[in-house]
């Protein structure tokens, strides 16, 4: 719910209407609805495109986002990354506004703008001035059925985006960890693919593949406007009916049923060596619920576990691995909860000089059984729920992350009404819950461990064990 890892799940870049359908009329019917959080407003237009205005008055500028309900555990078996080429792709202009108009005339009036691609979403935004909110709405709208795309603008872009997983991936052996160790934590599921793709299937991408997937994802009913800023709802809505509102509604609105993971049987080690590698660093990725998938009260309980454990100087293995034991330099724990599907607990450690992965493992482990084993005190529990509150009520300073909490709240299943219950649902986890918590769901069967390691660790452990048997 709360971005508690910001960016860690999405790729940046740097860069007349018909008759709705029935069922999409029914739905608009229900107008507008006042959300429990003050100041915010949802609606939803004829064609389907949901409205989430967000009042926020310090300043007379906006921010303006399109969230679309796909990311690339939708992208098609055998076109890896073509979420993530498409959002590349979306700068290259319509017929009305060629490539760069939009983004010269956001950088003119003193603006900003970004897109990020995630497993479960796409998202575009501006933050501009409140007085050019109806000009970002008429240029988001056109790009949203009127992209422009040939062989000459495919081409060049797909090997900038080839160049950018070489960057991000194939030149970084801990990002090549991350990736082997998501690849096995989920063998079945699309999670288990990078989202930027794997590098042999983008290198097959074409124009005709970001089309397809274009005409498939990018239509109004698909679609989520949150509006952050010095506005009020009237106003957005009466924007949004003259630009996405003219945006003819279609009647199959994609699917999104994907395989899910069997319950987790084995412990599966997964390591690395590459000689770039300086500072070997240990991981263990559990499967676990998300906010979405989860039983009530379930992900908010995973949230604060993964703060209490793993929230900094002060949680459970920093203190225990680098402060006490003094085995690491570093650790700590997070918990992925925004995701349409299952999705990941982490918890990650960098050792101390001498002490091997195996034994940061091991101690890791202790670690958590130890903390299954008892509740903790209820005077630190309710310390750390108060400063996990803390730190997502500060982030909302930003006016892009506070649109943003939204964005991904409902692009990924849940409602308005859950972003605004979430400080309570938090407040409710017990120390007994977090107990349970850790006995279900930190298992290590349920877990694939990474470990990054230099090259020649590994010769050297091999020397080393037959020095042993010759001794002996």
């Amino acid at each position: 719910m709360p971005m508690t890892q910001p960016g860690a799940e999405a790729i940046a870049a740097d860069h007349a209407a018909s008759p709705a359908s029935a069922k999409i009329d029914a739905r608009a019917g229900a107008a507008k609805s006042e959300s429990a959080a003050a100041g915010v407003v949802h609606s939803r237009l004829a064609n389907g495109m949901e409205i989430v205005v967000i009042a926020d008055r310090r300043a007379p500028v906006v921010t303006h986002m399109v969230w679309y309900r796909n990311g690339s555990a939708d992208d098609p078996l055998g076109k890896s990354g073509i979420a993530h080429f498409l959002e590349h792709l979306m700068f290259k202009g319509t017929h009305a506004h060629p490539q760069g108009e939009f983004s010269n005339l956001v950088s003119e009036l003193g603006g900003q703008e970004n897109a990020f691609t995630s497993y479960d979403y796409t998202a575009y935004f501006q933050r501009i001035g409140k007085e050019h909110l109806g000009t970002l709405m008429e240029f988001e709208a056109d790009r949203m059925t009127n992209l422009v795309l040939s062989d000459e603008i495919v081409g060049p872009e797909r090997e900038v985006v080839l160049e950018e997983r070489r960057m991000r991936t194939e030149n970084d052996p801990s990002a090549q960890l991350d990736e082997a160790v998501q690849a096995a934590l989920f063998p079945h599921h699309p999670y288990g693919t990078p989202i930027i793709g794997w590098g042999h299937e983008i290198e097959t991408l074409g124009r005709e593949d970001a089309l397809h997937y274009y005409r498939r994802f990018y239509t109004p009913e698909n679609a989520i406007l949150i509006v952050a800023g010095d506005v009020d709802f009237e106003t957005v809505r009466a924007l949004a009916e003259t630009s996405y509102g003219r945006i003819p509604a279609r009647d199959d609105a994609p699917s999104r049923k994907r395989p899910r993971e069997p319950e987790p049987r084995a412990h599966r080690l997964v390591t690395l060596a590459d000689e770039k590698v300086e500072q070997p660093t240990h991981e263990r990725v559990f499967l676990v619920p998300s906010y979405t998938t989860g039983a009530p009260g379930e992900a908010e309980t995973l949230e604060v576990l993964g703060h209490v454990l793993g929230g900094g100087p002060s949680s459970v293995l920093y203190d225990s691995l680098v402060v006490e034991q003094k085995l690491a330099v570093n650790a700590g724990a997070y918990y992925m909860g925004s995701a349409l599907d299952d999705t990941r607990f982490w918890v990650f450690a960098t050792p101390a000089p001498g002490v091997s992965l195996q034994q940061l493992d091991d101690a890791i482990g202790a670690v958590i059984d130890k903390f299954a084993a008892a509740e903790i005190a209820e005077a630190d529990l309710k310390r750390a729920k108060n400063r996990l509150v803390a730190e997502a009520v500060y982030a909302q300073d930003s006016q892009v992350s506070l649109a943003r909490w939204y964005g991904e709240s409902l692009a990924t299943g849940l409602a308005v009404e859950d972003v605004a219950a979430w400080p309570d649902r938090i407040d409710a986890v017990s120390a007994a819950d977090l107990a349970a918590a850790a006995r279900k769901w930190l298992q290590k069967r349920r877990a694939v461990t990474g470990f990054l390691e230099s090259e020649g660790q590994d010769e050297a452990k091999d020397a080393e064990a037959k020095d042993a048997v010759l001794a002996a």
